[in-house]
């Protein structure tokens, strides 16, 4: 944006802030409830830097002219503007140096931080700023106290609720959260939950004191639980507003604003802490799914290397019988059905890396008519020659024809992984009892069983219970994400996967055998 629109900008909405919140000043001066500029002016600050500094100091000096007038005395009137904006600047730059723009407000620890900074940042301006009052002959001796209180309590409740509003206009990715979270019909929802809570708040119980004041937390909890930080700013700042038009339609006076303002205060906070944790679990849970994704890929990559395998070999005894045909002179028909196959399994080849891909970036799954006892024999190929290796007795029991509708890699995968932790649980056993077995049977309701047992220490309630969760493993070089991909493979599938409590380990597959019900 041009800078100069920018700050053509910032100055017409810092006026329009300062005057519109310009209600019970206290002595007439720069003293109110309700002081949402500042927020702004951090935000301009925090963006731009030194560069806003003299647009800063200009903006307040002239606000005080427009919103509160030139006193007789117009040196104390610009000499206070000037301090108070110094402060502002002050604020500013600290919170600049201490805080990252790139995580402000968009974690638990950033959200502490920025609360901490302003409040000691906006009490120490407050204690500053009505000192020169005082001084420059603006504000009575008698008055500098309660003067100070309503201040900061004014100041911290317009930059607690206004900044972050500001910040996330200010930047692309905030927009687009605060108009996403404006979009949605829940926004709706709470709004009229907001107005419903004033009504009951002030028509209801104003004569008890706002003892129904708690209401109000309601619409500002449910914004913040379902829409994260966008949700909190939005349902903050409408409340801010609603609460502060409402005392003055009713002709409230300053005292009992102020201490409406405290309760809005907590009450947006609350918000924004509730919002920062749930924008921080689906942070969390996003780059969850991503590491999921990644190991996914890895483990499908192990089986994917088999699959390349024959074409790969293919294309080489393609390429060889090319090359001895065109050293003869060939160039007939038998040239043809090699080039032709070279083709195929070039294309073969292909295929399967673009499965790959698509799981990588997608987590696709690509479902497809496939034999069981095919897809049982490439998974336990490895295996068998572990087996003679390890003097492990590895058992491959009957395995009935059927069909399923899956993805033939990513049910190798998990029936390597299975296996792999079935070898795994008896490598420390004594010789004579290393055993490792696998067997399916067709179950009543055109379903398949794959059952996975190994001669090991077997499971606890404990560990089954903690079994596919995340990051548990029993291997000191394991992600202890194994099961848990494997479990949301067979979910895609349809199918359930549990390991049971036994003296020796179990693991059982149930899958829909091609046809049945969970795919119709």
């Amino acid at each position: 944006m041009n800078p100069l629109l920018l700050y053509l900008g910032f100055v017409g909405l810092y006026v329009a802030l300062d005057a519109a919140s310009f209600i019970h000043p206290l002595h007439g001066l720069n003293i109110t409830p309700w002081n949402p500029a500042p927020g702004l002016g951090l935000v301009l600050l925090l963006r731009r830097g030194s560069a806003a500094w003299l647009p800063l100091v200009g903006t307040v000096v002239l606000s005080e002219g427009i919103v509160r007038g030139i006193s007789q005395s117009w040196w104390a009137s610009l000499v206070s503007a000037l301090v108070l904006a110094g402060g502002y600047i002050t604020l500013g730059e600290l919170l600049r140096r201490r805080l990252s723009p790139s995580t402000l407000l968009d974690d638990r620890t950033s959200l502490l931080n920025w609360i901490v900074l302003v409040a000691v940042g906006a009490l120490l301006i407050s204690i500053v700023y009505l000192s020169s009052l005082h001084v420059v002959g603006l504000l009575p001796a008698d008055g500098w106290q309660a003067a100070v209180l309503r201040f900061w309590v004014g100041d911290s409740v317009g930059i607690a609720v206004a900044m972050p509003l500001f910040w996330w206009l200010s930047s692309d990715r905030g927009r687009i959260l605060l108009i996403s979270a404006i979009a949605r019909w829940e926004t709706l929802g709470y709004t009229l939950l907001s107005l419903a809570a004033l009504w009951i708040t002030f028509d209801v119980g104003g004569d008890s004191g706002f003892k129904l004041f708690y209401l109000l937390f309601l619409p500002i909890v449910w914004a913040s639980a379902r829409h994260g930080m966008a949700g909190a700013i939005i349902s903050a700042s409408l409340l801010q507003v609603e609460v502060v038009v409402t005392v003055q339609a009713l002709n409230y006076g300053a005292v009992p604003l102020a201490e409406l303002q405290i309760l809005s205060l907590a009450m947006a906070l609350i918000g924004f802490f509730i919002g920062s944790v749930v924008d921080e679990q689906r942070r969390t849970g996003d780059e969850l799914k991503q590491s999921l994704r990644l190991a996914a890929a890895g483990e499908m990559a192990g089986a994917l290397a088999h699959e390349l395998n024959q074409p790969l070999t293919a294309l080489v005894a393609y390429a060889s019988a090319c090359e001895i045909l065109l050293e003869r002179g060939e160039s007939g028909d038998r040239l043809n059905v090699a080039i032709r196959g070279m083709l195929a399994e070039s294309g073969r080849a292909g295929e399967i890396v673009r499965r790959l891909r698509d799981f990588f970036r997608t987590g696709a799954t690509e479902l497809k008519s496939v034999s069981l006892p095919s897809v049982l024999e490439k998974s336990v190929q490895y295996h068998r020659e572990q087996a003679s290796k390890q003097d492990i007795k590895f058992d491959v029991g009957a395995i009935p024809t059927v069909m399923l509708l899956a993805d033939g890699l990513q049910l190798e995968v998990v029936l390597r992984n299975l296996l792999a932790n079935a070898f795994d649980a008896v490598a420390n056993a004594d010789r004579t009892h290393r055993a490792v077995s696998i067997r399916a049977e067709i179950l009543p309701g055109a379903r398949i069983s794959i059952v996975v047992e190994d001669s090991g220490s077997g499971l606890s309630g404990k560990e089954v219970a903690l079994l596919f969760e995340p990051f548990q493993s029993s291997k000191t070089s394991g992600l202890g994400l194994g099961l848990v991909i494997s479990r949301a493979i067979i979910d895609t599938h349809g199918g359930t996967l549990w390991g049971e409590v036994a003296d020796h380990g179990v693991f059982k597959i149930i899958l829909p055998i091609q046809g049945s019900s969970h795919y119709e």
